[in-house]
C-alpha cells in the first residue's frame, strides 16, 4: 500500500513537469501595437510584449494593429494590419536533428527572416497561404494574402 501511495504522489508531482514539456513556448511577442489578439484553445490570451506563443496559437491583428514575433531559433516574423497567422508546427532540437517550422498566413501581410532552422534545414521551413505554399530556400521574404471577399 505504501508503494502504491508513493507512486501516486510521485505521479501527481511529475504531471505538471510532463505537461510543461509538451507545451514548450515556440517564441514570444517582441512588439505589439494597436489591436491584436492571440487565440489559444478557443480563448483569447492577453497580447503584450513578452507574451509567450505556442504551437497551434492563432495570432490576429486589427486594422490598426501590428505585431512582431521572435521564435526560439531566432526566426523573426512581422505581421501587418488585418492579419491572421497560425503556428502549425515548430520543432527545434538541433542535437536530435528535429528541425521544422510550418505556419499559415490566413490573411494580411507578413515579413519573415528565417533563423537557425532556415539555415540548417531550409526544406523544413514551410509557410502556407490559402492559395500557395512557400518553400523557403533563402532567408527573407514578404507575403500578402488579400481577403477573398474584397
Amino acid at each position: 500500500m505504501k508503494k502504491f501511495l508513493g507512486f501516486i504522489v510521485a505521479a501527481c508531482l511529475l504531471a505538471p513537469v510532463a505537461a510543461q514539456a509538451l507545451d514548450t513556448a515556440v517564441g514570444s511577442i517582441k512588439m505589439v501595437r494597436g489591436t491584436s489578439a492571440i487565440m489559444r484553445d478557443m480563448a483569447a490570451v492577453e497580447t503584450k510584449n513578452g507574451t509567450r506563443i505556442f504551437r497551434n496559437d492563432i495570432l490576429k491583428t486589427g486594422s490598426d494593429g501590428s505585431m512582431s514575433i521572435v521564435f526560439r531559433d531566432d526566426t523573426l516574423l512581422a505581421l501587418g494590419p488585418n492579419s491572421e497567422f497560425a503556428i502549425k508546427e515548430f520543432l527545434f532540437s538541433p542535437a536530435e536533428g528535429k528541425l521544422s517550422i510550418v505556419t499559415r498566413l490566413l490573411r494580411g501581410t507578413a515579413v519573415c527572416v528565417t533563423g537557425i532552422i532556415g539555415k540548417l534545414s531550409p526544406q523544413s521551413v514551410r509557410f502556407e497561404t490559402p492559395v500557395a505554399n512557400i518553400g523557403v530556400r533563402g532567408t527573407r521574404f514578404a507575403v500578402k494574402v488579400e481577403n477573398p471577399a474584397e
